[in-house]
């Protein structure tokens, strides 16, 4: 495999050159993203947003997880020459930021509540006598006149705010709290801030920009797409042993379960064990010495699957989960989102499977309405409504996602339950017409039941003193049914044809015809439709796409094993020696030299001073065995 590093090698170079050349001011964080982090090249849109913060400009900065997000403001803040504060809610992911970082060489630390007042003294001085380039802090800390008066003894360059759709009341995670985040600019005038979330709509994102004060701020809006995530919906009928079985077909694989109580998370946990499957239990419940405990299992993967609340997960960097179950409908399409992109960190091909039935929309629906009557339970029902349309969907899941976060698509994906089996098809040209009309002629000021209303010819008041019962489209629809209507119009949604715009609060939401309907009025595009309503939905297995095969499964079983036994005794998660993509890519390339393993995605300089050897020893010696006809696997057994 000599030959093909070197030919990768020479490709790769001229492409960072001529960036280095282009832009003279991004060739510090190119030597930084290969020496430091081990990759060869920029993932789309990491170099735009770190030249941004380099240049001294505040920024937004929505990615999906698993493209990078860390990077843009890691990089930077090794560019730098004082302190970068990294400020997040996820306090339980800190540490494992921190240990990452340092396992790259980088001088890092965090301070929250679990740490000592000595412990955080400690740290402290750290940060004043400048030995630290990246300080992790939770938003409570930063809130604290303490705070300040140590913030003030330090030489601060660079603040970055993540998961920063917490500030957006529009958020699926809002905190009023972190609002106040806002007083930072006046603090740091001179430091450029850079908001970093992976789920925020461009409601959530302008509210972002205003709660934080940024000052012409550059703004990346990325693909929300996660290709290696295939999508799946299951129909519930023995929901119990449909998700056993599923768990037990991933032969071991690491993975996370959700549902929304506590006692569903100790029963499918029990189940799961008395199936002979490495499994905890985690919810808000427990001690935080139990959760703590378990979520190190998980990490270290001494435990395959751990069920959950909602209460897991934001938390978690592990890299090599593959597959994420919801045994329960999540709360909105940003927490669904969020929570599947816990799996297929590594980009290497992974699942993310919905256990589904409308009466679980109607529990949460009878839920949110026992709330008072506020502005938020009007979010929240908006939200609500979008996933039990994303549940209910006959369309590819993926565009229904990527529609919804206005990532406007119209083709399928292909790795998507409804694309792999897909629901009958039908000539659906004349009812877009139909809908798309009555939603123009009625002034798109209307929800979906006003305007199935005025299309099936509703002797109604409203429709009345609007007059809407004297237009053309008045009745146009009264030979179907108002559920059939309510299909094809979340249909002309997920395709990007229609939005569903939120109104002033306590008016609900509204029909908005996009620039994509056009054509369709027109009658100049074929338009195929699925035939409302899908009956049941099964589960397919299908080969993933862009799925790595050629590589060696053996050797890469063996620098597995051999990375458990690095962790085990560094006392570290086994992600943070090497990810599973990293080892993939050993076990493809085969790596015989220091040159050649620096030229594999994930080990850097230090990584390859502290992990290399043995790693390479393994390789040289699986080539021996094979040359020699024997099976190296014998060895590790």
């Amino acid at each position: 495999m000599t030959a093909e590093l070197s030919n990768r090698s020479e490709a790769i170079k001229p492409e960072l050159i001529k960036s280095a050349v282009e832009n003279p001011e991004i060739s510090t964080a190119l030597d930084v993203l290969h020496s430091v982090f081990g990759y060869q090249t920029f993932r789309k849109g990491q170099q735009e947003v770190i030249q941004a913060a380099l240049s001294g400009r505040d920024s937004l900065v929505v990615m999906a997880t698993g493209n990078g997000k860390s990077l843009c403001y890691q990089i930077p803040a090794l560019c730098f020459a004082g302190l970068t504060l990294v400020i997040s809610p996820l306090i339980s992911l800190m540490k494992d930021q921190v240990d990452q970082l340092l396992a790259n060489g980088i001088a890092a630390d965090f301070l929250n509540s679990t740490q000592s007042l000595e412990q955080q003294q400690q740290v402290q001085n750290k940060a004043i006598s400048g030995e630290l380039k990246l300080l992790y802090l939770s938003p409570e800390k930063v809130m604290t006149n303490s705070f300040f008066q140590f913030i003030s003894l330090c030489n601060v360059s660079f603040i970055a705010i993540d998961e920063a759709h917490c500030i957006s009341q529009w958020g699926h995670d809002f905190r009023p709290e972190y609002t106040q985040l806002g007083g930072l600019k006046g603090c740091f005038p001179h430091a450029p801030i850079m908001a970093l979330t992976a789920t925020a709509d461009s409601t959530t994102r302008q509210d972002i920009l205003q709660n934080l004060s940024l000052n012409e701020p550059h703004l990346y809006v990325g693909s929300f797409d996660r290709p290696n995530i295939r999508y799946t919906l299951v129909e519930k009928f023995k929901p119990m042993e449909q998700l056993c079985n599923f768990v037990a077909a991933q032969k071991g694989k690491s993975g996370i379960v959700y549902c929304n109580s506590r006692s569903k998370v100790e029963r499918i946990a029990e189940a799961l064990k008395k199936r002979g499957i490495s499994a905890a239990a985690y919810h808000a419940g427990m001690e935080s010495s139990q959760r703590e405990a378990v979520q190190q299992a998980f990490q270290r993967d001494n435990i395959q699957v751990v069920v959950a609340t909602i209460a897991f997960g934001m938390g978690i960097n592990k890299s090599n989960v593959r597959f994420v179950a919801h045994f329960d409908l999540s709360r909105s399409i940003e927490a669904y989102y969020q929570e599947t992109g816990r799996a297929g960190r590594d980009d290497l091909p992974a699942e993310a499977v919905l256990f589904y039935e409308p009466a679980d929309y109607a529990w949460l629906h009878k839920i949110l309405l026992e709330e008072p009557e506020s502005p938020q339970r009007d979010i929240k029902r908006h939200k609500l409504e979008a996933i039990g349309e994303f549940a209910e969907s006959q369309t590819c899941r993926r565009l229904v996602l990527l529609n919804y976060f206005g990532e406007n698509r119209q083709t399928p994906c292909n790795n998507c339950d409804i694309c792999l089996d897909p629901p009958k098809k039908y000539d659906g040209l004349l009812d877009a017409q139909k809908i798309l009309s009555t939603i123009y002629r009625t002034g798109q000021r209307f929800g979906t039941q006003y305007v199935i209303g005025v299309m099936r010819g509703l002797q109604n008041q409203k429709i009345k003193e609007n007059q809407h019962d004297e237009l053309k489209v008045y009745g146009i629809g009264k030979d179907k049914s108002k559920e059939y209507w309510q299909s094809v119009i979340r249909q002309l949604i997920h395709l990007g044809f229609v939005q569903q715009i939120i109104s002033d609060f306590g008016m609900g939401t509204r029909l908005q015809l996009t620039e994509s309907t056009r054509p369709v009025l027109r009658g100049e595009v074929s338009l195929e439709l699925a035939t409302p309503r899908l009956s049941s939905i099964t589960m397919v297995q299908a080969p993933q796409r862009n799925a790595v095969t050629n590589y060696d499964k053996d050797l890469f079983a063996r620098l597995r094993f051999l990375r458990k036994q690095i962790a085990d005794k560094e006392n570290i998660p086994p992600y943070i020696v090497f990810s599973d993509a990293t080892l993939q890519e050993m076990s493809l390339y085969q790596p015989t030299s220091k040159v050649e393993m620096l030229q594999i995605n994930g080990v850097g300089a230090i990584k390859w001073q502290r992990f290399g050897q043995p790693f390479m020893a393994i390789i040289k010696e699986h080539q021996a065995l094979r040359k020699a006809g024997k099976n190296p696997l014998e060895l590790q057994s």
